[in-house]
C-alpha cells in the first residue's frame, strides 16, 4: 500500500506574543494566541473566524515543542470549519532552524465542505525566526 499527498492548501498563521509560563508538569508551557490565520489552496479558501484560537504548546527540557493548535475558519463562501493539529517543533536551535510538523484535522457541518471531515491532513511549515509567522504546507494523505 502506497501512501499518497494530495497538496490541499497553504496556511500563514500570525502568532501573537507568546505567553510562557515556566516549570508546569508539562514542561514550560507557550500559549500563543493568533491573530491571523489565512488558508489558500484549489479546494479551499479560508480566514481566521473570531479571536478564539491559539497554540498551547509545551516545551520540553531539550526544547522540543509539542503543538497544540486550534481555531475557527470561514471560507470564502461562508462555511465554519472548525481545525485543529498535534505537532512537533525542535526549537533546541531557536525559531526558525527546524521545521514544524503536524496533523491538521477538520470539522464542519456545512455539506459544501463535507469532503473535508474524514480527511486527516499533515503539514510541515517553518516558524519565522522572530516567532511571529508560521507558514504551513498541508496535504491530504490517500
Amino acid at each position: 500500500m502506497t501512501i499518497e499527498l494530495i497538496p490541499l492548501c497553504t496556511a500563514t498563521i500570525t502568532l501573537a506574543d507568546p505567553i510562557l509560563i515556566p516549570d508546569t508538569p508539562a514542561g514550560m508551557r507557550v500559549i500563543a494566541e493568533v491573530t491571523a490565520w489565512d488558508v489558500e489552496g484549489e479546494r479551499i479558501n479560508a480566514h481566521l473566524r473570531g479571536v478564539a484560537a491559539g497554540d498551547w504548546m509545551t516545551v520540553n527540557a531539550a526544547m522540543l515543542g509539542t503543538i497544540d493548535a486550534r481555531g475557527l475558519l470561514e471560507t470564502d463562501d461562508g462555511a465554519l470549519i472548525y481545525t485543529w493539529y498535534h505537532g512537533r517543533l525542535d526549537l533546541s536551535e531557536g525559531p526558525g532552524a527546524f521545521p514544524a510538523y503536524s496533523a491538521p484535522l477538520y470539522e464542519t457541518g456545512d455539506e459544501r465542505y463535507a469532503w473535508l471531515n474524514p480527511i486527516q491532513a499533515v503539514a510541515k511549515g517553518i516558524l519565522s525566526s522572530d516567532g511571529k509567522q508560521l507558514v504551513y504546507e498541508i496535504c491530504e494523505v490517500r
